[in-house]
């Protein structure tokens, strides 16, 4: 056949056709006080509003989610440790009771104003979640009552929680902070633990077409929170990675 061979078999657009494509999430922890909502909202797909406990106030809370749902962000619950002097980030020793109460007091006031998709625990309270089975069970109680998913690491007692609730579970991995071999987060006050706005580029796409992560974070707490942002959405789009929102998603 005229014009015949291998090179009648090769893709019309070779570019595209090594692209990685993957339904993915970009969500970003707002609503705590650093102001930066309005540059970061349009790279992401899922912002997780603080419930004003840990960090922010009730008027910071109301104001992020309606914001959020004016650009048809989708919203999760964000909650923490009532610990502003540490930004949520010190472990306070609550009993997995008093964790679910305070998770319950912060999620409910959330619901009240905005429809959420997922829960979220911040700073310590995650950490803890994520080893400890008692807290974890707690936290999926509260997400399971407001019929939502709940995101955490994988392999961890988070989303161990989730499936046992019977409610989504949804990995979540990390562009901007430097992982530890075993995928956990490396202390922030290890030099190199905030990672660059390149460095953090490459960790999403590498995270990204992994396969193993449902949702990428951008803390919106950094100085190149937003920079960040731009950055990750731009990469993957460029990879062919497709990003939507988490709510219709069965998770793990």
């Amino acid at each position: 056949m005229a014009g015949g061979g291998d090179a009648d078999r090769r893709p019309r657009h070779p570019a595209a056709a090594r692209r990685h494509h993957a339904q993915l999430n970009v969500n970003s922890d707002l609503g705590e006080g650093a102001g930066a909502e309005a540059a970061i909202l349009p790279h992401i797909d899922s912002a997780n509003v603080g419930c004003g406990v840990h960090a922010g106030s009730a008027s910071i809370t109301i104001a992020t989610a309606l914001l959020c749902r004016r650009l048809g962000i989708e919203i999760g619950a964000h909650p923490g440790y009532d610990d502003r002097e540490g930004f949520g980030r010190r472990e306070l020793g609550l009993s997995a009771d008093d964790i679910e109460a305070l998770v319950t007091f912060q999620v409910a006031g959330l619901a009240a104003v905005v429809p959420i998709a997922y829960v979220k625990a911040h700073g310590a309270l995650y950490h803890r979640c994520q080893q400890d089975p008692a807290a974890a069970d707690a936290v999926a109680r509260v997400a399971k009552a407001h019929e939502v998913g709940l995101m955490g690491q994988p392999g961890t007692e988070l989303l161990a929680a989730a499936r046992r609730a019977g409610i989504p579970a949804y990995r979540e991995g990390f562009a901007d902070r430097l992982l530890m071999p075993d995928g956990s987060l490396a202390p922030r006050t290890q030099p190199g633990a905030v990672l660059d706005v390149a460095t953090a580029t490459a960790q999403a796409v590498r995270l990204a077409r992994s396969g193993q992560y449902d949702t990428i974070c951008i803390h919106g707490d950094s100085d190149d929170a937003a920079a960040i942002a731009a950055a990750v959405r731009r990469a993957l789009r460029n990879a062919g990675v497709v990003t939507g929102p988490l709510a219709g998603r069965a998770g793990i």
